[in-house]
């Protein structure tokens, strides 16, 4: 592998190093993006079992709010229910553009390397292919070792390049529709809580 990379010429450290980047966010992002995580359901549960029963406190809000990036939502708007529908409902806006903003985090850098690897690997190629002609302008076509090498050099940085784009570009596709999921059901069981707090809607005795 160290010969390979060696062989890529200079170009294969950025490469790498981009590699090193992607694969680190996307273990991040698969640990962070659970629902378990995001939104727990024994946590929403709990919420609607205490509303319900008419137990919901300052402590359970606390609670609620340190629990999970949902909770944080809901809590918000709890806390700011007795100022009437418009105010709870711009609490939890409010709350929830940054819980977005932390569940979107690092994405940005994928979708860059996802851009820049094969940008990368490109300009591998085009200095490779110069040290070809290069070569040729001073030795002429004799020397077939160093052409090898030159061309050797261009199709590896295009490879390694292309190699670490793909799945980085998969994965940041893959984790912008798994946010987007999570934010639907966080705004059902905001648009929920809100019905229930204003009297516009019953609780069912499994839930809301």
């Amino acid at each position: 592998m160290f010969e390979l990379l060696k062989a890529g010429g200079i170009l294969m450290v950025p490469i790498v190093a981009c590699s090193i980047l992607a694969l680190a966010i996307v273990l991040e992002r698969f640990w962070t993006l659970r629902a378990s995580r995001v939104a727990p359901p024994q946590t929403i549960n709990e919420l609607w079992r205490s509303i319900r029963k008419k137990e919901l406190n300052s402590r359970k809000l606390k609670t609620l709010q340190g629990s999970s990036p949902l909770g944080r939502v809901l809590a918000s708007g709890l806390m700011n229910a007795r100022h009437g529908r418009e105010i709870m409902k711009e609490s939890i806006e409010h709350e929830a553009s940054q819980v977005i903003h932390e569940l979107e985090r690092f994405l940005n850098p994928l979708g860059t390397v996802a851009t820049i690897t094969p940008l990368l690997g490109l300009l591998g190629t085009v200095i490779g292919m110069i040290k070809v002609f290069a070569e040729i302008q001073l030795a002429g076509v004799g020397d077939a070792g160093n052409l090898a090498g030159g061309i050797s050099e261009a199709l590896i940085t295009t490879a390694a390049g292309l190699s670490i784009a793909i799945p980085a570009l998969i994965c940041h596709r893959y984790f912008i529709r798994r946010v987007d999921e999570l934010v639907v059901g966080m705004e059902q069981e905001a648009i929920k809580l809100v019905e229930v707090v204003h009297g516009d809607r019953e609780i069912a005795e499994e839930g809301a």
